[in-house]
């Protein structure tokens, strides 16, 4: 997985690549699905959410830029694999999950592997944890319809955002740097993500609806 599907395609970031190597992704897929959790390709968790593919999972990490200090924010638990890297390589990770079953699976996973430094809470991501911020880097796994206003306000300066920006089924990975009070926006690839749910990103009458 390293070296094919990271190294290979441009993951260089060498802290990433040795924390990817040796966490244990099969810890955080369904039991049905262990024997495919190093292939090139999303899977699905519990609630009918995903674990991203795992080059996906390295370049947003990449883009974030984690030093061993930040304070990072994750909006969107899941099953907490991203999680565990950026806890593995940040000094503390505050994750939020709107599903109470996926930041508790998570949650229980992280404590077995020995990640203690990681608070989680269940609530609207969309929102952040305005009593933490700033923070210096934010992470989005889920895909936006916008960028929420709140996510930038809660960035540090010199802080970053990762977000997948655009339409329900299709979006644009996007990272938003704050320099003081203005911002730097850089649009990179497509890419395909769960709805962000939350009253910046979707809701579900706009998962029935949007086209």
């Amino acid at each position: 997985m390293v070296e094919d599907q990271l190294r290979n395609r441009g993951i260089d970031d060498e802290r990433v690549l040795e924390v990817m190597g040796r966490l244990p992704r099969e810890r955080f897929v369904l039991p049905g699905d262990q024997s495919a959790a190093y292939d090139d390709q999303a899977l699905p968790i519990q609630a009918g959410q995903t674990i991203s593919q795992p080059y996906m999972v390295g370049l947003m990490t990449q883009l974030l830029d984690v030093e061993p200090t930040d304070r990072i924010l994750e909006v969107g638990t899941g099953s907490g694999y991203q999680t565990a890297i950026l806890a593995s390589l940040a000094g503390h990770v505050y994750s939020i999950e709107r599903l109470d079953v996926l930041s508790e699976l998570a949650g229980r996973r992280l404590a077995e592997l020995g990640l203690t430094n990681v608070t989680f809470r269940v609530g609207d991501g969309t929102l952040g944890w305005p009593s933490e911020a700033p923070f210096d880097g934010i992470m989005v796994t889920a895909g936006a319809p916008r960028i929420p206003p709140a996510l930038v306000e809660q960035l540090a300066d010199g802080g970053r955002l990762v977000v997948p920006v655009g339409g329900e089924s299709h979006q644009t990975l996007t990272v938003i740097e704050r320099r003081g009070q203005t911002t730097i926006e850089r649009p990179g690839i497509a890419c395909r993500f769960v709805p962000l749910i939350g009253q910046a990103g979707w809701n579900p009458r706009d998962e029935l609806d949007a086209p």
